[in-house]
């Protein structure tokens, strides 16, 4: 999927990737397709023009929903001029829209016929990740009058994709055809419907009234994309790339959005694409934190639908316990009969305490004093569930061990492949599990908690007994969890209490939380910014030297940009400005390898060896939390906070940075402006 000659466009949960030519021809090793609700609408969509296949000139990318194809048949070449020209322009609306254009450079007339091979496997998204296509009901194809239908039904799972054509075109079960006549410079154009439809009982279709339809498509994405960059504040910089990459973000933000069935056209950030386009609990929350003084809105969709779908009951396929934030929602066959268990599932442990992180930040910058009482009753659900539920081994930390041992996530961490915890000697621990970040945000939640509760909820009873939680917590970690003989924290504890001794980058998060000791900070600063952590471009997730130490380590050694955002923001929380600005440095110089669009994340390699950052094979791009990177780190640079209401401002850029400018803040304040300089690059000058 990282293949350069894939081509992928999307709006909300709908995307589609392609070749270059804007084919598809799905295989077991190239899942391209028209993907929607977690199901692959079309697995098959080629053009052919006098049964030839064709090649590609060019493709632009022109919007996040949108693309044109210059195609040719044959290869062009010095000497023999290509007699025709093809263009496919698709825009992706909910289902998508394409026009097809041919046009003819012979100076005489031509007889062409045009062909679409069409057809779905309508395959769950599970299913094409997993490289296994096992359909359980049965697949159909009927030709009607002026339409083809593709469809599938299992039981009342049903879903469909109808496929229409502004000019007259000939159907059968595996696509349409036409037969043109085209004389000299002639140009023919065909509009190409292809809507998909998810159709629950009665018929209806589940996402009604969340799309456009028809000639409005465009206008509607254009308008909406217009007014997103409009109301987002203005970053004005000195550095190009970082501004380009700002720009890039803030666009990818707006492709990410995401609307659940059940919020009538609201949106949050979906996880990445390809596959991850959907509710996530952890990374919508890490991203709503990152972007909150660009886009504040996400933040309350985002905390209104979690806390609709908080767990109520004990639900072991799940993962559910009363309390507990979801971690993936899914729409899926293998969803819907229940084959997988994110319908929704809730395992991981990170999400329901940044829960209540989120709700406090996001009031401390917008005053919505009415949502934070309208999640009153969630927000003390889910500090119960750290209490009463999360604490597996009775010692007051939380654990996480599945419950689901078939298909549940065997680490519910941030770090949740299966091979991401070890100790210094390599092996890995036993379950429970309890990583070092997760105890920093339950100190956080709690201390934020209590803040809550004496400003909005009138209980300062309980907001005493939270503080007094949050501090013997933050007592008892910093005696548990210190590793001596290397002056760090451990990424873990085993259910026996030892150490998982490894240098990691989780020790960033600490500091975001709050939950390292005054004393101890300088030393998890050092470390950090120090040679076997940062590799010049970023934190590396697991330290160079230690025994699972892999530069293209999926959680082993690769830099993940979101993760070194929160650490900058975790040093600024501690006065280590000059660390931050360091790290910040090195991911937006890193930004500007992957034209402004940051990756989930690259290889963990010496910036010395490499000159410029190696992108891990099989990174999501965009993915949410990584086009919110530059955005927290332009917060981090310019040390903005909110403070009793006010947005104080301490800047604080990396040498050499120059001038930034941000415009139109939002918050409780209205808009505000924040400038800053960097110091000058005195090498530089002397050279």
């Amino acid at each position: 999927m990282a293949d350069t000659n894939t081509v992928r466009i999307l709006d909300g949960s709908t995307f589609v990737v392609s070749e270059d030519t804007g084919d598809i021809e799905a295989t077991p090793s190239e899942p391209t397709g028209l993907f929607s609700l977690d199901t692959r609408f079309l697995s098959r969509w080629v053009l052919t023009v006098n049964g030839q296949r064709l090649n590609a000139l060019s493709y632009d990318d022109l919007q996040y929903y949108e693309a044109r194809f210059f195609l040719v048949p044959g290869m062009a070449t010095h000497y023999v001029d290509a007699k025709l020209s093809i263009i496919r322009e698709r825009i992706v609306c909910g289902s998508f829209h394409e026009q097809l254009t041919i046009l003819n450079h012979d100076e005489k007339p031509v007889d062409l016929e045009i062909r679409m091979d069409a057809g779905s496997d309508f395959a769950d998204l599970f299913q094409v990740k997993d490289e296994i296509v096992n359909k359980k009901g049965e697949i159909y194809s009927e030709v009607e009058p002026g339409r083809l239908r593709l469809g599938y039904r299992r039981g009342n799972f049903k879903r469909e994709t109808i496929i229409t054509s502004s000019q007259p075109a000939r159907y059968d079960r595996d696509g349409f055809a036409y037969t043109l006549h085209l004389e000299p410079n002639e140009r023919w154009v065909a509009d190409i419907d292809v809507r998909t439809y998810a159709l629950g009982p009665g018929g209806r279709d589940l996402r009604i009234g969340l799309r456009a339809h028809g000639s409005s498509e465009r206008l509607a994405l254009e308008r909406d994309l217009q007014e997103w960059i409009a109301n987002a504040p203005k970053v004005n910089a000195e550095c190009e790339h970082l501004g380009r990459t700002y720009k890039r973000s803030l666009i990818d933000l707006a492709a990410l959005r995401f609307s659940p069935l059940s919020l009538g056209g609201a949106t949050l950030p979906a996880a990445g694409l390809p596959w991850f386009m959907t509710m996530f609990g952890r990374d919508s929350i890490l991203t709503c934190l990152q972007v909150l003084p660009f886009a504040p809105t996400l933040s309350s969709t985002t905390l209104r639908i979690l806390a609709s779908l908080q767990g109520t009951r004990f639900d072991d396929f799940r993962d559910e316990d009363p309390g507990r934030i979801l971690h993936e929602m899914r729409y899926g066959e293998t969803a819907a009969f229940e084959e997988q268990p994110h319908s929704p599932y809730y395992g991981t442990a990170d999400a329901t305490p940044l829960f209540v992180v989120l709700l406090d930040e996001y009031e401390k910058w917008t005053g919505d004093e009415a949502l934070v009482r309208e999640l009153e009753r969630e927000c003390r659900a889910a500090l119960r569930w750290i209490d009463d539920y999360a604490d597996l081994v009775g010692n007051g930390y939380i654990w996480y061990e599945r419950r689901n041992t078939d298909t549940g996530l065997e680490n519910q961490c941030w770090k949740d492949s299966w091979d991401s915890l070890s100790y210094r000697d390599g092996r890995l621990p036993g379950y429970p599990r309890a990583t070092c970040e997760l105890q920093g945000y339950a100190y956080d939640a709690k201390v934020r908690a209590a803040r809550l509760a004496r400003e909005f909820w009138r209980d300062p009873a309980y907001a005493e007994q939270l503080e007094r939680e949050a501090a013997e917590l933050k007592e008892r970690f910093n005696r548990d969890w210190w590793v001596e003989d290397g002056e760090y924290y451990a990424l873990a504890l085993d259910p026996e209490g030892r150490h998982l001794d490894v240098l990691s980058s989780n020790i960033g998060h600490l500091l975001w939380s709050g939950i390292v000791d005054d004393a101890r900070a300088e030393k998890i600063a050092r470390h950090l910014v120090g040679p076997r952590l940062f590799s010049g471009w970023g934190v590396r997730t697991l330290a160079e030297g230690e025994v699972r130490y892999n530069p293209i380590g999926y959680h082993n050694g690769t830099i993940w940009p979101f993760d070194n955002s929160f650490i900058a923001w975790g040093l600024r929380r501690y006065g280590f400005a000059e660390e931050a600005a360091t790290i910040a440095d090195g991911i937006i110089a890193a930004a500007q390898y992957f034209d402004g669009r940051l990756p989930e994340a690259f290889g963990g390699y010496p910036r010395e060896l490499t000159k410029f950052p190696v992108e891990y094979p099989t990174a999501c791009s965009p993915q949410a939390w990584s086009t919110g990177t530059p955005m927290l780190l332009l917060r981090t640079m310019l040390g903005l906070e909110p403070h009793e209401g006010h947005l104080g401002v301490e800047p604080r850029l990396p040498v050499g940075m120059g001038r930034i400018e941000v415009l139109d803040i939002p918050g409780r304040w209205g808009r505000l402006d924040a400038f800053a300089r960097g110091r000058l690059d005195l090498h530089q000058l002397a050279a």
